[in-house]
């Protein structure tokens, strides 16, 4: 069986990822979630927070060979902890995620999307953004269970901005990794028609596909526990 680190995206927290966590267990599985500094009850000041804090707290989680997901923004924080530190990072799987290109940001990324459907929700607050509540059931959890969206409405924290806006240079540490894909179709906080070019450059049979919104830990938490379990069947060791 595997291990598995859950890394939230943006506002998110560990608090995110419970019915997965329960669904890859009872799948016979080893998994945890972190909150990334700043976020979820972690108490590190927003405004101080880098993606380096965050690679370091991934890279402090491990202490035997783990795949991490990272979810959404989560792609940058995983790629940044295999490049500081891959000795436990047995595999990266990105959950209709921002899949670094060398020398960007993920707000670079965001911005050269085919589409901006985040942008009418985004909410500036100084050194972090947030998200406006009254729009977060469409672009995040229209198609969750219900309660999901006071669930998640009542956890949701500021997210800092300069994490988001600080370039990710890749080397080999990162690319030796073996890395997959999940597109979710009916996404619409990131483009699905874009999660297919951030997968490109994959080899065959590492872009799977969950007919889920942007939040399938809540849509379709046993389906996607299901699929990490068939990814992590294909990694080595």
């Amino acid at each position: 069986m595997a291990r598995f680190l859950l890394v939230h995206g943006s506002c998110h927290g560990a608090w995110c990822w419970r019915d997965v966590i329960a669904a890859l267990q009872a799948l016979g599985h080893e998994a945890a979630a972190i909150d990334l500094p700043g976020h979820g009850a972690d108490p590190t000041p927003r405004e101080t927070v880098t993606l380096d804090d965050y690679a370091r707290a991934i890279t402090g989680s491990l202490s035997a060979p783990t795949i991490l997901v990272g979810h959404s923004m989560g792609g940058y924080p995983i790629t940044a902890a295999a490049e500081r530190d891959a000795r436990h990072v047995a595999g990266l799987v990105y959950l209709c995620a921002y899949r670094p290109v060398s020398g960007l940001s993920l707000a670079d990324m965001r911005r050269a999307g085919p589409r901006q459907p985040l942008r009418a929700a985004i909410r500036v607050e100084g050194a972090c953004f947030t998200f406006d509540p009254a729009l977060a059931e469409d672009r995040f959890y229209h198609d969750c269970p219900p309660g999901t969206l006071d669930y998640a409405l009542a956890h949701l924290t500021p997210q800092p901005i300069l994490p988001q806006e600080t370039p990710l240079t890749l080397t080999p540490r990162s690319a030796a990794v073996p890395q997959h894909y999940i597109r979710c179709t009916e996404d619409r906080a990131i483009p699905p028609e874009y999660q297919l070019t951030m997968a490109q450059g994959l080899p065959d049979g590492h872009l799977h596909h969950l007919p889920s919104s942007h939040s399938p830990f809540f849509a379709m938490p046993g389906a996607l526990a299901a699929l990490l379990g068939r990814i992590a069947a294909t990694l080595p060791g």
